[in-house]
C-alpha cells in the first residue's frame, strides 16, 4: 500500500511536500525501495524468456564438418534433464547425440530432421529449469476419456434396429415383392460388356512396387573408400586352406575354463589375431603404408576388425595387438564389437588401423576377395569352416578347412611377400603351439 500512494504522489506532483496525507520524507524513500523491490520482481517473471539459451551443433571431429539431424529425441514443451540427449546427429563415421546442458524445457527445434546441419548452426532454445514429469500422452487421454463416457451415449451410438414388415410382406409370408427380371437382350448386352472390359484389362500376377530410400552418410562414405581403394590401390588376392582340427581341439579344450575364470569367451579370432600380428613382424612391409612417395613402416600393430552394422560396416581398432594374449585380444575385440552394435563407437575407436581382419565366415561365405582398407597395405578374410577330403601322409581323410584370402597391394608388397605371410599364418594355426615359440 505504501508504494502504491508514492507512485500516486509521485503522479500528481507532490513529491516536494513534506507531509501529505500522513506520509513523511523518511516514509517516502522507504517506499521507493520496496517499490524498486516489486519492480525487480516483476522484471524478473516478465523476461524469463530472455533467459532462454540457445543450443547449437557441438564439434564433432577435425575432420567433420556437418552431419544429417536424424531424429529428434524431445519435442517443443517437453522438460528435459541434464546431459538428456535431445537429438542424434548421423556423420559419415559415426553417430553424435546432442545433449541438453542443464535442465529445462524445449522452447523451439530450429532444424527439421533430415536436415543437414554444420558445426556451431543454431539447433534448439532451451529454457533453464527443474525438469518435470513428461505430460501424459494424448493416446492415454483419448482412452481416459472414452472410458470415461456415460454408457448412455454408447446406447445411443448402437446400431438402429431394423424396420418392422410392411403388411404386404405379412400377407405374403415374409416374402419380398417380386423384383422385376432382366430381358434376354439386357443380359446378353451385360455379358458382351463385362467380356470387353476384361479383354482390355489383363490380370498381371504380383506386384511391381519400387522403394527409393536416401542413402545415410555411413553407407555414402562407406561407397566412396571402397572405391578409392579399388581404384588408387594395385589390388591382388592370394588364397591358402587352413586344417582348423589343432585349433579347434585346443577352443574345445579350454573354452570352458578360460569363461569361467575370465569372463571371455574363447573364440577363433584371438588366434587369427595373434598368427598375424607375429606374420607382420616377419614382413614389415604388409603392415606399412604409402605416404606420398615415402613408405612408412612400423613396429606396432593397430589390428582393425571389420564389424557389420545396420546402417554399415566399420573397423574398430584394438590398439598394440602385438603385446596382447588370447583372452586381452578376446576381450577387447568382444567389446569393441557391442559398442559397433549399439551404435556407441567412437572416432577414437576407429581412428588409425595397420591392418585389417575380415570374418565373413560367420555369415557362411565360402570364397571371397577382401578390399584393402587404405592406407593400409593388406586385409585377411576368413570364410566358414568345412569338412573336406584331404590327403595326409598318403591317405585320403576328412579334415575341417577354412579358406583364407589375403588381398594386398602390389605397390608395397610382391608376390613372394605375401604368399609367404599367408602361409606363415596357415603354419601358426595349423599348430598353435609355435606361436608359443615366436
Amino acid at each position: 500500500m505504501l508504494s502504491k500512494r508514492i507512485l500516486v504522489l509521485a503522479r500528481g506532483g507532490l513529491l516536494n511536500a513534506k507531509h501529505v496525507q500522513g506520509v513523511t520524507a523518511s516514509s517516502m524513500s522507504k517506499g521507493w525501495v520496496a517499490a524498486s523491490a516489486y519492480s525487480r520482481r516483476a522484471k524478473f517473471h516478465s523476461t524469463r524468456l530472455l533467459q532462454a539459451e540457445t543450443i547449437k551443433v557441438p564439434q564433432m571431429a577435425e575432420s567433420i564438418t556437418e552431419g544429417t539431424l536424424k531424429s529428434w529425441s524431445k519435442q517443443v514443451g517437453d522438460t528435459v534433464a541434464a546431459d538428456e540427449e535431445v537429438a542424434t546427429i548421423e556423420t559419415d563415421k559415426i553417430d553424435v547425440s546432442v545433449n541438453a546442458p542443464q535442465a529445462g524445457k524445449i522452447v523451439e527445434l530450429l532444424a527439421k530432421e533430415e536436415d543437414t546441419v554444420a558445426v556451431g548452426q543454431d539447433l534448439f532454445i532451451l529454457e533453464p529449469g527443474e525438469a518435470e514429469a513428461s505430460p501424459p500422452q494424448k493416446e492415454e487421454q483419448s482412452t481416459n476419456e472414452s472410458k470415461s463416457k456415460d454408457p448412455e451415449e454408447q446406447v445411443d451410438k448402437a446400431p438402429p434396429t431394423p424396420p418392422a414388415p410392411s403388411e404386404s410382406s405379412k400377407k405374403s409370408g415374409g416374402i419380398p415383392p417380386e423384383v422385376p427380371r432382366e430381358t434376354k437382350k439386357d443380359v446378353g448386352k451385360v455379358e458382351k460388356d463385362s467380356s470387353k472390359g476384361a479383354a482390355e484389362k489383363p490380370s498381371v500376377a504380383g506386384t511391381r512396387n519400387e522403394t527409393r530410400v536416401k542413402m545415410n552418410r555411413m553407407r555414402l562414405r562407406i561407397a566412396e573408400r571402397l572405391k578409392e581403394s579399388q581404384n588408387a590401390a594395385a589390388s591382388l588376392t592370394t588364397f591358402n586352406e587352413i586344417d582348423m582340427s589343432s585349433l579347434m581341439e585346443m577352443r574345445k579344450r579350454y573354452k570352458e575354463s578360460v569363461l569361467k575364470e575370465h569372463d571371455v569367451k574363447l573364440g577363433f579370432m584371438s588366434a587369427f589375431a595373434k598368427a598375424c600380428t607375429l606374420a607382420l613382424k616377419e614382413i614389415p612391409a604388409a603392415n606399412a603404408s604409402i605416404e606420398g612417395d615415402e613408405i612408412v613402416y612400423r613396429d606396432y600393430v593397430d589390428l582393425s576388425v571389420a564389424v557389420a552394422t545396420p546402417k554399415g560396416l566399420v573397423t574398430p581398432v584394438v590398439r598394440n595387438a602385438e603385446s596382447l594374449g588370447f583372452v586381452d585380444i578376446e576381450r577387447e575385440i568382444a567389446a569393441l564389437g557391442k559398442k559397433a552394435r549399439d551404435g556407441k563407437l567412437t572416432l577414437e575407436d576407429m581412428a588409425g588401423g595397420t591392418f585389417t581382419i575380415s570374418n565373413g565366415g560367420v555369415f557362411g561365405s565360402l570364397y571371397g576377395t577382401p578390399i584393402i582398407n587404405l592406407p593400409q597395405a593388406a586385409v585377411l578374410g576368413m570364410h566358414a569352416i568345412k569338412d573336406k577330403p584331404v590327403v595326409l601322409n598318403g591317405q585320403i581323410v576328412i579334415r575341417p578347412i577354412m579358406v583364407v584370402a589375403l588381398t594386398y597391394d602390389h605397390r608395397l608388397l610382391d608376390g613372394r611377400e605375401a604368399v609367404t605371410f599367408l602361409v606363415k599364418v596357415r603354419d601358426y594355426l595349423e599348430d598353435p603351439r609355435k606361436m608359443l615359440l615366436a
